[in-house]
């Protein structure tokens, strides 16, 4: 039981994220304020609404955030974390690996992970 819907859930979103596990997990809901009671028809017509409302909520946030990522991706712009080398420091690196240093070493002069090293080298498509 709550006062006012405002104050259990900060969005739509959210508050029919916390009606979904309340629901889940048998619990009735009330809100004094607004009269949604889930132990009534209204109640849980309501209860549905907020439910879709979510539902749709989240699907519109869904789409908005794959077309920013497509459009980004078209003006060139780099998605996900940013690279640790540059392709010149892979250059080297290789260079160090073929005269016969180990990997390991040149990826601890690097301040980088073995893996993060053997990962660059495949992408630029190096081969050691």
């Amino acid at each position: 039981m709550v006062w006012k819907l405002d104050r259990l859930g900060r969005s739509v979103l959210h508050l029919a994220d916390l009606l979904n596990r309340f629901h889940d997990s048998g619990v009735e809901f009330r809100s004094l304020s607004e009269g949604i009671d889930t132990t009534t028809m209204s109640g849980k017509l309501v209860y549905h609404i907020f439910s879709a409302m979510g539902e749709f909520e989240r699907e519109l946030i869904r789409e908005r955030t794959i077309n920013g990522m497509r459009a980004a991706k078209a003006r060139g712009k780099h998605l996900g974390r940013p690279a640790l080398l540059t392709y010149d420091e892979i250059l080297s690196a290789f260079f160090d690996a073929q005269e016969g240093t180990p990997l390991s070493r040149v990826a601890r002069e690097r301040s980088v992970s073995y893996s993060t090293l053997k990962r660059s080298f495949i992408r630029f498509g190096f081969v050691v």
